[in-house]
């Protein structure tokens, strides 16, 4: 009897496109790592016969997975920490302006608005303390929920310059 394995290549694709339909199911990414580490023990284990190398190969990829999406989640929040940051910096004293941003993957987007409420300058640079919302769905009148923070100018240009909350304050934007 000949068993044959599945190309590397096409098993890397089928399990990256298992963990995005999984992703994309799911309320968030959060749970991911510990689908692909089940997915990929007992795959390991069926075809090695050994649960033990099953169990190993399981919980080292439920870690990189949860270390990947970690790292994916920082970055889309980033961008919209530098939208806000951006549209705070551009706006004056008491002026309203919207703020954007859509992903090419349809996660972690979002919009609203920003106010700025204040100008102050301090030894290192000139910053602007802003409300902003962050709108809960694309209909006009959906819920918004405000939010304060505080976006400084950089060489470079405004930059988020609120610290991080220990705990969930304005959800997917943490």
């Amino acid at each position: 009897m000949t068993v044959r394995l599945m190309n590397p290549a096409a098993l890397r694709l089928a399990l990256l496109a298992a963990v995005a339909a999984a992703c994309a199911a799911m309320s968030g990414c959060a749970s991911i790592g510990a689908a692909a580490g089940a997915v990929a023990g007992v795959a390991t284990g069926a075809v090695t016969t050994n649960p033990a190398i099953g169990f190993g190969v399981g919980i080292a990829v439920q870690a990189a997975t949860d270390e990947a999406v970690k790292r994916v989640s920082k970055s889309l929040h980033t961008d919209q920490q530098m939208a806000i940051a951006a549209t705070a910096g551009d706006s004056a004293v008491g002026e309203t302006r919207p703020w954007k941003v859509k992903h090419t993957l349809p996660i972690e987007n979002g919009h609203g608005d920003v106010r700025v409420l204040r100008v102050f300058d301090n030894a290192l640079a000139s910053c602007k303390e802003f409300a902003f919302s962050v709108a809960d769905g694309d209909e006009p009148n959906a819920h918004a929920d405000w939010f304060l923070a505080t976006t400084c100018k950089q060489s470079e240009g405004w930059k988020w310059a609120s610290a991080e909350p220990a705990v969930e304050r304005w959800g997917t934007l943490q």
